[in-house]
């Protein structure tokens, strides 16, 4: 068996202390990270935590980590059992980039297995654990709001966003279908649609992935009814063919004067999957409202 390093960074809106306490304060990371945490504040000390927002620690029976390093504000490391292995997690905390985040912090991270987890796609899962942590750490220090309450031992795991848009469905079912309109708030490049069940539907999103050319996004329109609901497939965003068909649903629905939109997606094989979709879709949401609201 390989070994396997996953690592990770984030630039947070907050300064090197702040984000230590984030880090090291049991009830923010109650808020952000676990559903029970215990912490010694020293090297050797333990750094319990357990509950369903846990990875690889439902119970506090399966809390076993413990801290390696505590250098307040700038570095944090810790020992993670997970299935068996003792993995390790070291984080490095900085000033922001005085142009691009002055005030803030650069978190650096580095998560490693003297052996790989057991299962498939073992890099992909400590990508996307890490991915939905920096997501809830990020939105914790910026108050709160978005923060999502991921259950990894959820058999049947989806993420789903709303918002108000003060337009009529139509003018906000548009902006699903017309390629113009998705250009503006959905990044899409060349988008391809065919408002019909069985009909091609393309952001037209290409980039790499390693040494893969992935054409990113959804590919045809499931379930159609015009005003209502669109919903579509929704491949592996990494481009591996082995991952099961997900999917995504807009539904649409009268609130007061305006619309409710409501996305959902599902299909994920594992909680982890999720990855930093809950973030993303909340992201696009914003923007849809901005687009159909501005005309």
């Amino acid at each position: 068996m390989t070994g396997l390093t996953h690592t990770f960074s984030a630039d947070l809106e907050a300064p090197p202390d702040q984000v230590f306490a984030a880090l090291t304060d049991p009830e923010q990371l109650q808020v952000w990270f676990a559903d029970h945490v215990e912490i010694e504040p020293r090297p050797g000390g333990a750094f319990r935590f357990w509950g369903p927002r846990a990875f690889a620690a439902a119970n506090a029976g399966d809390a076993r980590q413990a801290v390696r390093a505590y250098d307040a504000p700038r570095r944090l490391a810790f020992s993670w059992p997970i299935d068996g292995i003792d993995s390790g997690v070291e984080i490095a905390l900085s000033p922001g980039d005085p142009n691009k985040n002055p005030g803030g912090a650069r978190l650096e991270g580095r998560h490693s297995f003297p052996t790989a987890p057991p299962g498939p796609r073992a890099a992909e899962l400590i990508d996307d654990l890490w991915r939905i942590h920096c997501g809830n750490l990020a939105a914790h220090l910026k108050g709160g709001d978005g923060i999502v309450q991921i259950d990894f031992h959820d058999s049947s795991p989806q993420v789903r966003a709303s918002i108000f848009i003060a337009a009529p469905r139509a003018a906000v079912f548009q902006a699903l279908i017309d390629p113009e309109i998705l250009a503006k708030w959905m990044w899409a490049t060349c988008a391809e649609v065919e408002p019909k069940p069985g009909g091609r539907y393309s952001y037209g999103w290409t980039y790499k992935i390693g040494d893969r050319d992935v054409a990113g996004g959804p590919t045809r329109i499931l379930a159609y009814i015009e005003n209502e609901e669109l919903v579509t497939d929704w491949p592996d965003w990494r481009g591996d063919p082995s991952v099961p068909m997900q999917r995504v649903a807009w539904r649409l629905a009268d609130e007061g004067a305006g619309t409710r939109v409501t996305v959902v997606h599902d299909g994920f094989v594992r909680p982890t999957d999720v990855s930093d979709f809950p973030f993303g879709w909340v992201g696009f949401l914003e923007s849809l409202k901005g687009t159909v609201e501005g005309g």
